[in-house]
């Protein structure tokens, strides 16, 4: 499917919405952190947002949503199927789709789903660590609305660091639903303060 600007700025324009930032210029590849996540919504005005800025958004699906008669819709919308019979976990199969890739962004709603969590899921992290790419902030503020992109930030690996800085930007960020955005943290931060090696990627 062809991006196509001037559809994304006429949805984005029918619902009142404007963007804030852009995209960053010297980025070919990293992973979108999509939060708050609360509506469904959020996919159509975050697609859109790209399509305004003329970058494929692409995004991770289970295998079988990518049979016929669906599939070739699917991944002309920017799926990309993940095998979780495969040897290789989620982390491992993206980072070497990042590493085939000369341009490639990935979304990822890091809190797992539209209701409340206490937790982000950790995989955008290990993800952007094991392919070497930054990760960039990304919101849906629907009390102004804005979709706002925010900046590239290349991780550490010192993870409380690192989400201080993500936890910085979205403190002020509301979703559709603020009941439903929970805490920006990582059940990894507690483990490594207890001495552990941190929860298993998802």
């Amino acid at each position: 499917m062809a991006i196509t600007p001037l559809l994304g700025r006429m949805i984005l324009g029918t619902f009142g919405w404007k963007t804030v930032g852009g995209p960053p210029a010297d980025c070919p590849k990293y992973v979108l952190v999509a939060a708050p996540h609360t509506s469904n919504w959020d996919f159509p005005f975050t697609v859109a947002t790209f399509w305004k800025h003329r970058v494929k958004l692409h995004w991770v699906g289970k295998h079988t949503l990518f049979k016929p008669p669906f599939g070739g819709f699917f991944r002309a919308l920017g799926g990309i199927a993940v095998d979780r019979r495969s040897s290789q976990n989620l982390v491992q199969q993206l980072a070497a789709r990042f590493a085939e890739a000369e341009h490639l962004v990935v979304a990822v709603p890091v809190e797992g789903t539209r209701q409340r969590q206490e937790y982000w899921k950790s995989g955008f992290y290990h993800i952007a660590l094991a392919a070497k790419v930054p990760v960039v902030l990304g919101s849906l503020d629907f009390q102004k609305k804005e979709a706002i992109l925010g900046p590239a930030i290349h991780l550490t690996g010192d993870m409380k660091a690192d989400m201080d800085r993500i936890r910085a930007f979205y403190a002020d960020k509301v979703g559709k639903r603020p009941e439903w955005f929970g805490p920006v943290r990582l059940k990894d931060e507690e483990n490594l303060g207890n001495g552990g090696a941190g929860d298993t990627p998802a």
